[in-house]
């Protein structure tokens, strides 16, 4: 007699769009493989390109060797700095080597580093909203003199933090931040500094905040939201705790398929998925088709704005 077929159970997906990989991401990436393309194998990257560890075991097979510092480097092979952005020391010192170097710092992060420069340049202190030793956080600090910016995490560190003049002040933002907890500090700040100097644009990036837009329309109706993602990637984390907080039941945050637990699977007939900026679709992808084995799926996209910025190229590598 044959075994019954197992019946596989209904799961509706809703897919959070927009997902994944944002237009600095893409420009990072690239910026790695065209550089390995023109100048070969081995091109060394100082810090992860984007938080993903399946984009950097990628550009490891096709020749880039990842590096926290640029004197691990040598002098005659390329390097690339990270999209996060790096400290102006870094540059400098690569240029004093001689070194071929690309920057693939996101253009919207180099946008902060100009916003706070301006600032420094007008004589104002400088308060950056952001996550301590956050790559980002190091890069932007490191623009300008040792002292020049107070970094702050919390609405409580706004309330202790020591200023020279209060009625001369700056504030600029980490790009990858949680919308809300940023708009919470910054509401405390100008509570407490109603002079203060705001960016002349959001710095929050765009790619952040349409994420987070995106888990906020689909979360309420979720029993379990799965954020793919790596651990280090900060924009990732973020859409955790949105989710939970816009009504999620249950969020996880997976790198891949392979860390999913059918125990999370207990009672759950609506499951949301989103990606962070640096986690390609392929992921994505690979997490549907593991679910497909388990269970007759039903997708949905909620998509409440498409995104369509594009980032050019280095001169040195435009074809």
């Amino acid at each position: 007699m044959s075994e019954a077929v197992r019946v596989k159970p209904p799961l509706k997906v809703m897919l959070a769009s927009p997902r994944g990989f944002c237009a600095g991401v893409d420009r990072a990436i690239q910026i790695v493989e065209r550089t390995i393309e023109k100048y070969g194998a081995p091109v060394y990257v100082r810090h992860e390109i984007v938080h993903n560890r399946h984009v950097v075991e990628r550009l490891k097979s096709m020749g880039a060797i990842f590096v926290e510092e640029l004197d691990e480097a040598p002098d005659d092979r390329p390097v690339v700095f990270s999209a996060h952005g790096v400290p102006k020391s870094v540059p400098a010192a690569a240029k004093a080597r001689n070194m071929i170097y690309l920057d693939a710092t996101c253009p919207l992060v180099s946008k902060v580093h100009v916003e706070m420069q301006r600032h420094f340049d007008e004589g104002r202190e400088i308060v950056l909203i952001g996550h301590a030793g956050h790559p980002e956080v190091v890069g932007a600090m490191g623009q300008l003199p040792e002292g020049a910016v107070t970094l702050i995490e919390t609405v409580e560190d706004v309330q202790t933090f020591p200023v020279k003049n209060p009625d001369n002040l700056a504030f600029a933002t980490q790009t990858t931040l949680s919308v809300d907890d940023t708009a919470a500090i910054v509401n405390a700040l100008r509570e407490r500094f109603p002079g203060i100097a705001t960016p002349h644009k959001e710095d929050i990036c765009y790619a952040t905040t349409n994420r987070q837009e995106a888990v906020k329309q689909l979360a309420a109706a979720c029993d379990l939201l799965l954020v793919i993602g790596s651990k280090n990637s900060s924009n990732s984390l973020r859409l955790v705790e949105v989710g939970l907080r816009a009504g999620a039941q249950a969020a996880q945050r997976i790198d891949d398929a392979g860390d999913i637990d059918p125990a999370w699977f207990e009672g759950v007939s609506t499951l949301g998925i989103t990606a962070g900026a640096s986690a390609p679709e392929t992921l994505v992808e690979g997490v549907i088709a593991t679910l497909s084995e388990l269970y007759v799926l039903t997708v949905e996209e909620v998509s409440p704005v498409r995104e369509t910025v594009t980032f050019k190229l280095p001169r040195a590598l435009a074809s």
